[in-house]
């Protein structure tokens, strides 16, 4: 085992690469993708600007109980300008007028989770154990991963993303001086148990929504949707790269910049349970989509798009009914269509799960600076649709 370092409670890894077969084979956490070594690899080969650790929990006989994923990143605040965002706006004016937070410096933030991932991706536990009691052992394993790395300089921790239902669990972390806040909903659809087909969905719903969704079926007609494989992604990546950046610089917010590189090694590594796909018109790609089949549920990840074609041939809608599509047709229960683009995805029938996360910042004083603001920060809201004429029959 090649293990980084170790306390009386966890083993500590700088490379997936490192982490024993026993280790995995005791953990039984590879069902879950997100916690499957070849995805967590992925991220790792793609980013070498994000520094990566993960830590594995063990009991007292030596056994592994539970896992974390760790990435370290430097955190630009002046990539925080939308308004949507004021809240961070203020912490970064306040922070430095008061000299707390550095002026050309990046935060360099520890995160618990997958940044580039919404969802409760950064914490493993095993069904045997006291959730309670590993929470708590995990803020203990982080505080001394930073204390005993001598080059490791960290300015904030932040664990996230927790469901509504986990809270009496993750509350356990305000022990350890970490403020909860709210942040943006992941957007959860649920298909119909009755559904075998597309139209199945489009019969499910108000005349208002079905008239918009056939009008957008329409104005996409020209679009041919065609896999990406290992074979042709090659050959599409310089131009998947650049519909991604456009769509990441009308990002409101976001931790990291994602390597589109790591969609060779999903692909490679996951097949057709990685879904990639692209938007043609004229032989021209003007958007792509993808995402992982995680147990039953589709969670979809980063699209590109053209937005001067998007609205006249509807591509982000047809993108959320290609999702939809998809779920149907492979028989999954649930799509989590992540952040941003509530009201729109909630048009197609996706439904809020609020979602906390925990952060905290080295320095005490700082820390209870800042706890002032972010127990005010609240999601930006939006309008809720209601498209489907009955319930869901889960």
């Amino acid at each position: 085992m090649n293990c980084l370092s170790k306390s009386q409670n966890a083993l500590y890894f700088s490379s997936i690469d490192d982490i024993s077969e026993d280790i995995w084979q005791s953990l039984q956490c590879e069902d879950n993708v997100y916690f499957n070594r070849k995805f967590l690899k992925s991220f790792e080969k793609n980013h070498s600007e994000i520094t990566f650790f993960y830590v594995v929990l063990i009991d007292n006989e030596k056994n592994p109980i539970a896992f974390s994923a760790i990435q370290i990143i430097d955190f630009y605040l002046d990539t925080i300008k939308n308004n949507e965002h004021l809240f961070l706006l203020k912490i970064k004016n306040i922070g430095r007028n008061l000299h707390i937070i550095p002026d050309k410096k990046p935060l360099k933030i520890l995160i618990s989770g997958n940044t580039f991932v919404s969802g409760e991706h950064g914490i493993f536990i095993k069904e045997d154990q006291n959730k309670k009691i590993i929470i708590k052992e995990l803020a203990l394993a982080i505080l001394h991963l930073v204390q005993s790395g001598r080059k490791l300089k960290v300015d904030a921790f932040l664990l996230k993303d927790f469901i509504n239902e986990s809270l009496f669990i993750t509350d356990e972390l305000t022990d350890f001086n970490y403020n909860p806040f709210s942040v943006e909903p992941n957007m959860v659809f649920k298909t119909d148990k009755n559904w075998q087909n597309f139209d199945d969905y489009l019969a499910a719903m108000k005349t208002k929504f079905r008239v918009k969704a056939k009008k957008a079926m329409a104005l996409s007609k020209e679009i041919t949707i065609e896999n990406i494989t290992k074979e042709n992604i090659e050959k599409l990546l310089p131009k998947m790269t650049t519909l991604y950046q456009k769509v990441a610089k009308n990002a409101t917010f976001k931790l990291s910049e994602f390597n589109l590189e790591t969609y060779k090694h999903l692909k490679k590594e996951f097949g057709e349970q990685y879904i990639l796909k692209a938007f043609c018109l004229d032989n021209n790609i003007v958007g792509f989509m993808s995402g992982i089949i995680n147990n039953n549920s589709l969670d979809a990840h980063f699209v590109g798009i053209d937005y001067k074609l998007n609205k006249p041939y509807a591509i982000y809608q047809r993108m959320l009914y290609e999702y939809v599509q998809i779920a149907i047709n492979k028989k999954l229960k649930t799509i989590n269509f992540g952040r941003t683009a509530s009201e729109i995805k909630s048009s197609v029938g996706a439904i809020p799960q609020d979602l906390t996360i925990y952060f905290r910042h080295k320095k005490s004083i700082t820390n209870k600076i800042l706890k002032l603001f972010l127990q005010r920060v609240q999601p930006t809201p939006f309008q809720q649709k209601f498209p489907f004429k009955n319930k869901i029959t889960s």
